[in-house]
């Protein structure tokens, strides 16, 4: 199986590689578009700032190419946020594979960013296949999801918002999995296994 992890001024390709290590399998960190569209599957991670990653996407092409898959696609944290119509972030207008706006956690007697562990409820679709309901992962964001259609995990801090989308063959988790131990590489090898 070909795996590739788009490369771009945003991606954690380093931690998502190694945690593939771990079960067994290799991929290709690449910003070329025929390498991108000729995996099996295709990571679309991200840790940092909404407008400037969108920028370098679509400098690239990228943007096109990410919306054009017909693989299985799983959008990490910032991945999948730009996988949304549109963040608060920088004012951006994202990729739109998800017809979800993302928005600032609002101020609130809790810390932003949520950052560290929380659990995920009414988990739904292959991605969570025996991963049990209130697992623990970790996250660290200041924007968030908006509860949708395609919402298939949720999670609450501050107020409740999707952990998780599926529309198609396109996957999003705003947690990190490759930085959430067992129950985040189970994620990881159902994705690999959709």
């Amino acid at each position: 199986m070909k795996i590739v992890i788009v490369k771009y001024n945003a991606g954690n390709a380093t931690s998502v590689r190694f945690a593939l290590q771990r079960l067994g399998a290799d991929a290709v960190v690449s910003n070329e578009p025929e390498i991108i569209k000729s995996a099996d599957r295709v990571i679309f991670p991200g840790v940092g700032e909404a407008s400037s990653a969108m920028q370098f996407l679509r400098k690239a092409g990228l943007d096109n190419v990410i919306k054009e898959l017909r693989q299985p696609v799983l959008g990490i944290c910032l991945g999948m946020q730009l996988m949304c119509s549109q963040s608060e972030e920088g004012n951006t207008e994202a990729l739109g594979i998800f017809p979800v706006q993302v928005k600032k956690f609002p101020e609130a007697e809790f810390k932003v960013p949520h950052m560290g562990w929380n659990t995920l409820s009414n988990l739904k679709g292959p991605l969570f296949a025996g991963v049990p309901d209130q697992a623990f992962m970790y996250y660290v964001h200041s924007f968030y999801a908006e509860q949708c259609a395609y919402t298939i995990a949720s999670t609450e801090y501050i107020l409740n918002y999707s952990a998780a989308l599926q529309k198609d063959n396109y996957f999003g988790v705003q947690f990190h999995p490759e930085k959430s131990g067992a129950e985040g590489e189970r994620i990881i090898k159902n994705f690999l296994e959709v």
